[in-house]
């Protein structure tokens, strides 16, 4: 009988584990422009629930009141429908996140789908209610500044840096 050792010649390459997030100019600053996105996010889902109130009261009018409880119900999705469809779209971050230079990325550095996005919405809304905002506090004490609804949703909010 032979002993033959395996050949390396046979053996896949390693390939290398890369950590997309390894540039840690990608979390300088993070606390605070998250901080004032989401402020921005807020005025804008002001304006867009004032439209939507006159649209209610427009509605209220035409359909003599029947189709009241049902807009009003309506109300509850505008908040999770823009942040999921602004963070699952192509620029992968909100307006605000889009004014500060900032992004949503999944753990290997790709952009969130609109299911994930949706998720991630739906966590946040989720833990800052229960908590009474007090979650939010969770970065001060996270590596690389993730929110717990980041850490749950397998999600990571950096820096833009110039990469599309």
């Amino acid at each position: 009988m032979s002993d033959q050792q395996p050949s390396s010649e046979l053996a896949p390459p390693a390939i290398p584990v890369v950590d997309p997030f390894s540039d840690p100019a990608q979390f300088e600053g993070l606390l605070w422009r998250r901080s004032l996105a989401y402020v921005v996010d807020l005025c804008v889902l002001l304006c867009l629930l004032l439209l939507y109130k006159v649209a209610l009261v427009f509605f209220t009018v035409i359909t003599f009141g029947l189709a009241t409880p049902l807009l009003v119900l309506l109300a509850a999705a505008i908040p999770v429908a823009y942040h999921t469809l602004t963070i699952g779209g192509p620029g992968s971050a909100t307006l605000g996140m889009r004014l500060f230079g900032l992004q949503v990325r999944i753990w290997n550095g790709g952009k969130p789908g609109y299911i994930q996005a949706l998720l991630h919405t739906a966590v946040f809304y989720v833990t800052t209610s229960f908590t009474g905002g007090l979650i939010l506090l969770w970065p001060l004490f996270s590596n690389r500044r993730r929110c717990l609804h980041d850490q749950l949703c397998g999600t990571m909010v950096v820096r833009r840096l110039g990469r599309a």
